[in-house]
C-alpha cells in the first residue's frame, strides 16, 4: 500500500483544529551563512514538540471502533510516543508506549503525562520493537509505527501542504531522516504538487541507514548507531518509506555531531529557538555547505525541541569554548597576600569576566610555598582569548591552558 497526494490531503483535513499549523520564519542569518534565502519550518512549536503529532493522529482517527477499544501500542525515543500518547488521549482510548531504557527523562516523563503507561525496554528503537510484538499479542492492541505506516506518513506529508502554500516558489526542502516517515511525505506532496521541487534528505553520519540503503539498492541494516540525534538514531529504514525515497528523493547528505551541536547552540543563540539534534540536521547541513546550492529558496524542517537540558548545557558549555568565549588556565602563584588579588585585578583590566576560581595547596608537587590557582574566565572571543593569555605571560605568569 501506497501514499498518494489524496490521502495527505485528506489527512490535513482531519488534522484541522487539531494541530498548530507552524508558519514558516526566514532566516537573514543563515541566509547569509548559507548563500540561499533560508526559512525555517519550526515544528518545534508543534503540539507535543515535535512533528510526530502529525502522523499519530491521523493513524489512531483511521482506526475503527473495535480496534480504538483495544487501544493503541508504540515504539519511540521519544517524540512519535508523545505524539501517539496525545492523540490516543484525544481519541479518548488507552496508549501504551514502550521506549528505550536510554530514552531522554524529560521525553519519558512527557510521555507520561500525555496519558500513556510507558515502559522502558532495549537501547535503541530496533531492540524496543521485540516487547512490543510481545504485548500487541496480549493485549489486541494497534501497532502505531512511527514510520513505516501510509496513514503515518502521509499525517506527516502535511507539512510539505504548509510549506508549499505558504512559499510556493520554495525551490529546495531539506528534511531529516530516521526511519523515513517524515520526508516520505514531504517528498510524496511536494514532487506530486510540482516535480522540480529538490527535496533533499540530512542524516547523522553516526546512523546513515536511509544513505546507505539507497547507494546499495535495497534496505541496508547498520550494526550500530550513534549520535546525539536521538529522535532519528535508526539501524534499518522502513521498506515502504525506502521506497517512497527511492523514488521521490534527489539526495541525502550526512553531517557530524560537532556539526549538530553547533547547529543547535546557532539556533538557539541567534533564532532564539529550542531544537534537538534530529530537528537541527537539516540546517546543519545548510549552514556547512554539504548541498551543493547557493541562490535558492530554501526550507529546512525544524522537526522538534524535545531536548534533554543536560544535553544542551554541554553543548552551549563546549560551544563557548570552541568559540574562545570561555577559557580555562592554570597558573601558580607565591602563597603571600595579595598575589591572587593581583592576578584577578589582572584579567579584569583585559575586560574578562571571572566564572570560577580553584584555590589548591595540597596537590602533591606543588612547593610547599605556592598555591595552584585554575581560574575560568568569559571572553569576548578567541582573539580576546589569545590577548588575556599573552598579557599575562608577558608580566611572567606560567600559564597551562585547560580549554
Amino acid at each position: 500500500m501506497g501514499v498518494t497526494l489524496e490521502e495527505i490531503r485528506k489527512a490535513a483535513t482531519r488534522l484541522q483544529g487539531i494541530i498548530h499549523q507552524t508558519d514558516l520564519i526566514y532566516s537573514t542569518t543563515f541566509s547569509g551563512l548559507s548563500g540561499n534565502r533560508v526559512y525555517l519550518k519550526p515544528e518545534n512549536f508543534q503540539k507535543t514538540g515535535s512533528f510526530k503529532i502529525r502522523g499519530a493522529y491521523n493513524k489512531i482517527a483511521t482506526l475503527n471502533k473495535e480496534k480504538k477499544q483495544y487501544g493503541v501500542i508504540a515504539c519511540s525515543a521519544g517524540n512519535h510516543a508523545q505524539g501517539v500518547a496525545l492523540a490516543a488521549s484525544m481519541n479518548g482510548i488507552k496508549s501504551t508506549i514502550v521506549m528505550p531504557k536510554g530514552a531522554p527523562i524529560a521525553k519519558v516523563t512527557a510521555t507520561r503525562n500525555y496519558g500513556a503507561e510507558v515502559i522502558l525496554h532495549g537501547d535503541v528503537y530496533d531492540e524496543t520493537y521485540d516487547k512490543v510484538e510481545e504485548l500487541q499479542e496480549e493485549t489486541g492492541a494497534t501497532f502505531i509505527h512511527p514510520f513505516n505506516d501510509p496513514d503515518v506518513i502521509a499525517g506527516q506529508g502535511t507539512i510539505a501542504l504548509e510549506i508549499i502554500n505558504e512559499l510556493p516558489e520554495v525551490d529546495v526542502i531539506l528534511v531529516p531522516i530516521g526511519g523515513g516517515g517524515l520526508i516520505s511525505g514531504i517528498a510524496t506532496a511536494a514532487k506530486e504538487i510540482n516535480p522540480a521541487i529538490r527535496v533533499i534528505g540530512v542524516e547523522a553520519a553516526g546512523a546513515p541507514s536511509m544513505q546507505q540503503s539507497l547507494a546499495n539498492g535495497k534496505l541496508y541494516s547498520l550494526k550500530e548507531v550513534n549520535s546525539i540525534a536521538d529522535g532519528i538514531t535508526i539501524k534499518t529504514p522502513g521498506s515502504l518509506t525506502f521506497k517512497i525515497c527511492q523514488r521521490y528523493l534527489d539526495d541525502v547528505a550526512t553531517v557530524t555531531e560537532e556539526e549538530i551541536a553547533n547547529a543547535i547552540l546557532m539556533l538557539l543563540e541567534r533564532a532564539k529557538l529550542v531544537v534537538e539534534g534530529a530537528g537541527a540536521v537539516a540546517l546543519a547541513a545548510l549552514i556547512n555547505h554539504k548541498l551543493g546550492f547557493t541562490g535558492k529558496k530554501v526550507v529546512a524542517v525544524l522537526s522538534g525541541g524535545n531536548i534533554d537540558f543536560n544535553l544542551i548545557s554541554r553543548i552551549i558549555e563546549r560551544g563557548l569554548a570552541k568559540a574562545g568565549r570561555r577559557i580555562r588556565f592554570k597558573t601558580r602563584l607565591k602563597d603571600k597576600p595579595g598575589n591572587l588579588q593581583r592576578l584577578l585585578s589582572q584579567v579584569a583590566a583585559l575586560d574578562a569576566n571571572v566564572i570560577s576560581i580553584e584555590h589548591d595547596h595540597y596537590r602533591p608537587g606543588i612547593p610547599i610555598d605556592t598555591v595552584e590557582v585554575e581560574v575560568e574566565l568569559e571572553t569576548r572571543h578567541q582573539g580576546h582569548a589569545e590577548e588575556i593569555y599573552r598579557m599575562l605571560m608577558e608580566r611572567g605568569y606560567e600559564i597551562e591552558i585547560v580549554f
